[in-house]
């Protein structure tokens, strides 16, 4: 039954797809815009370091700076393979 109910659910639109996509990619640059200068060289780098022990892809690792009144805090999230 599961099968008949998944080929008679109507299909988001394509238009409708595509402005969720442009939504996701305009939240994801206004982060990045208060990001310091230095941080796509220290992501890099802190990459570079965890290949020497582990094989990890580009987007294994998100790196995230929170700022409040006078603390920052450095987010550092890794997805290690098994």
């Amino acid at each position: 039954m599961k099968l008949l109910e998944f080929l008679k659910r109507e299909r988001k639109k394509s238009a409708s797809v595509a402005k969720e996509r442009l939504q996701i990619i305009v939240a994801h640059q206004r982060s990045q815009r208060d990001q310091p200068d230095y941080m796509p060289m220290l992501e890099r780098e802190l990459l570079e370091v965890i290949r020497r022990y582990v094989n990890v892809d580009q987007d294994a690792i998100n790196i995230t700076l929170d700022s409040e009144d006078d603390c920052s805090v450095l987010e550092l999230n890794v997805t290690l393979p098994r």
